[in-house]
């Protein structure tokens, strides 16, 4: 539908493409879809899943409780202080995901919410152990 296409390239938008592109192949959104939809596909459609993640992500925005909680873009944190600003709004532990883009210098690639199947509630989520704990994350 329109408006969720909408929605969609407002706050999940395609970084690595023009908006054109993004918008008319969505590979951003596939990407998303295979990786943490196609596991609920017997409870919800695309579109469904889709609407939920916009949903959720109003729930729990992560960029604003990362920010209310001083932790900005271009900077670099300790794992405990990204870790504890997740869980002031999920109360549950996130599953934080770093990449080693220059040797030695771990990058904040993705913070993961658990949820029941339903979506109803948060759940602790399992560490993915990406990121080193004794070094400072940079956050992008």
């Amino acid at each position: 539908d329109g408006k969720m296409l909408n929605d969609l390239d407002k706050t999940w938008i395609h970084l690595k493409y023009k908006q054109g592109y993004g918008r008319q192949e969505q590979p951003s959104w596939k990407y998303q879809y295979l990786k943490h939809g196609s596991c609920c596909q017997n409870l919800y459609d695309q579109s469904t899943y889709f609407s939920l993640a916009l949903r959720l992500k109003d729930r729990f925005d992560l960029l604003r409780t990362l920010q209310t909680n001083g932790i900005i873009a271009g900077s670099s944190y300790t794992f405990d202080e990204i870790f504890g600003a997740i869980r002031t709004v999920t109360q549950l532990d996130p599953d934080l995901k770093c990449i080693d883009v220059t040797k030695g210098a771990p990058e904040l690639n993705e913070i993961g919410i658990c949820f029941t199947p339903n979506a109803d509630s948060p759940v602790p989520c399992r560490q993915s152990d990406t990121c080193d704990k004794t070094k400072k994350i940079l956050f992008r």
